[in-house]
């Protein structure tokens, strides 16, 4: 077993392991044991189709979808520009023409050519 580094955050030398990660206890700093490039931390969102969505892209829309708390609804076809990847259920934030800032499930959305 190697030595346990000091924080990276506070310099402190009461780490401690905890599974594949070390943490300070006290100023609370996380971090992974292994620091390869594999496990950088970002999201991967999939269409409908299976095709990886990336910040900046093109999107349509593949089923109508209604607006909660709103008589509005985003038609079949409605193409949406620049969206933006963020974590959680509606993991799409985009600006939709007439009906405003939104977020949208990727499973409902294509790439666009």
């Amino acid at each position: 077993m190697g030595s346990i580094p000091s924080c990276q955050k506070c310099g402190s030398n009461y780490v401690y392991e905890d599974g594949d990660i070390y943490i300070c206890p006290e100023c609370a700093h996380e971090w992974p044991k292994e620091n390869n490039l594999e496990k950088i931390d970002f999201l991967r969102v999939s269409d409908a189709n299976g095709n990886a969505i990336n910040d900046g892209d093109t999107v349509v829309v593949v089923k109508d979808l209604k607006i909660k708390g709103s008589s509005s609804i985003i038609k079949v076809g409605t193409k949406i520009k620049n969206v933006r990847i963020v974590d959680g259920d509606h993991n799409i934030d985009c600006k939709v023409d007439g009906v405003g800032a939104i977020q949208l499930k990727s499973e409902f959305l294509r790439k666009a050519p």
